[in-house]
């Protein structure tokens, strides 16, 4: 029981460990990425209308739209850094959580107009490019390709333009070494892009998003692409699966080694019981009677040892999420302590693995012992 009981704590602590990871990571994607994308189908940029786009925000279960630019770029500060600029409009802080006081580090999410640009930038770029928010103190210049050029590699191939740095936002480290935002008019205007061209959608649902998904798709066509979140990070929710189960076959291991312990036990039982098998068999037991006994006598090793142990297993659990017991070394973590989520998903797992596991064990002796022939006499 014991053995049974230390491979359930370990096994439900562990998965909702890896559950609170999970909901951290996936709680900041949901902070950075809408729920629904439009992009174009072939190409970066799409051209959407007035009338269009009045269209989408009038689709039912629509909260809000806004119109993004995306483009690589050079920012030149202290020094030089490659980023990803992104051109928003005022709508973007309604469809994302970029502006929240708990990523917005220094600065305000301010991004200026088309003739006095701001940015804000993630923390890792504000470290390479030596853009320090609070002390301005280098001149921020952003170059940007130009469309218009016969050749990048010239003198013409890139265009450039001061910008003030206003914010800076930390989500996570992928984001933060990557983006930095400024307005949609100002990246437009330095591509050279037309008013009504962009490289995506991003929208707010406030209904079932698979349906707002159908009814987009349907009304946009061929020529776009629509995605929910889990479609734009769709390798990311498949890898957290695939850790998970992994993580689940590695500690399910555990327990069957513990189930070894349940077959010398029960094997040891029965050498002793011969006497007591004789005499049930003489009474008129038959062979089915006497291996239900020995399996009986398994399955409460399993389920009293499994039970024990995921009770314990759920009060760890529920201490860490409400005192925060366990700290995470260092100091560079969004949080300072191991996130934990109970699922009774779960736990039913863990109980059906140890049921199927305590069932299998028991079963090996069990049968042995309603198979094998007993003497009174040889016993006695």
């Amino acid at each position: 029981m014991v053995a049974i009981g230390v491979g359930a704590l370990s096994l439900v602590i562990v998965l909702s460990v890896f559950n609170g990871f999970e909901d951290l990571v996936k709680g900041l994607y949901n902070d950075f990425y809408a729920d629904i994308r439009v992009v174009p189908a072939k190409g970066k940029r799409m051209i959407l209308s007035n009338t269009k786009l009045d269209s989408i925000r009038a689709i039912p279960g629509i909260f809000g739209v806004s119109r993004v630019v995306e483009e690589k770029a050079v920012l030149n500060g202290a020094f030089q850094a490659i980023v990803t600029v992104k051109g928003v409009d005022s709508s973007y802080t309604m469809v994302t959580r970029i502006n929240s006081p708990e990523h917005l580090l220094r600065g305000t999410f301010t991004l200026g107009t088309v003739d006095n640009p701001s940015i804000v930038v993630g923390a890792g770029i504000e470290n390479a490019a030596g853009v320090e928010v609070e002390k301005y103190q280098y001149p921020a210049i952003l170059y940007l390709p130009n469309k218009q050029a016969a050749k990048l590699a010239s003198e013409e191939g890139l265009n450039s333009y001061s910008v003030k740095p206003a914010g800076t936002f930390a989500v996570q480290q992928e984001f933060d070494n990557k983006y930095i935002f400024t307005n949609l008019p100002f990246l437009q205007f330095m591509l050279g892009m037309q008013a009504d061209e962009y490289s995506g959608l991003e929208i707010k649902v406030r209904e079932d998003v698979s349906k707002v998904q159908q009814t987009l798709q349907k009304q946009l066509g061929k020529e776009f692409q629509v995605e929910t979140r889990y479609q734009q990070n769709m390798g990311l929710y498949r890898v957290m699966k695939t850790e998970k189960w992994f993580i689940y076959v590695i500690l399910s291991l555990i327990l069957v080694v513990a189930s070894f312990n349940i077959i010398g036990s029960l094997t040891m039982l029965v050498l002793e019981k011969q006497k007591d098998i004789a005499i049930l068999k003489a009474m008129g037991a038959g062979d089915v009677r006497i291996r239900r006994i020995f399996l009986l006598e398994g399955l409460i090793l399993g389920v009293i040892g499994g039970g024990i142990g995921m009770f314990l297993a759920v009060i760890i659990c529920m201490a860490q999420v409400h005192f925060k017991l366990l700290k995470l070394g260092g100091s560079t973590f969004i949080i300072d302590y191991y996130p934990v989520t109970i699922r009774w998903t779960d736990l039913l797992l863990v109980g059906t693995t140890i049921l199927a596991i305590t069932i299998f064990a028991a079963w090996i002796p069990a049968y042995r012992a309603g198979k094998r022939s007993f003497s009174l006499k040889s016993t006695g």
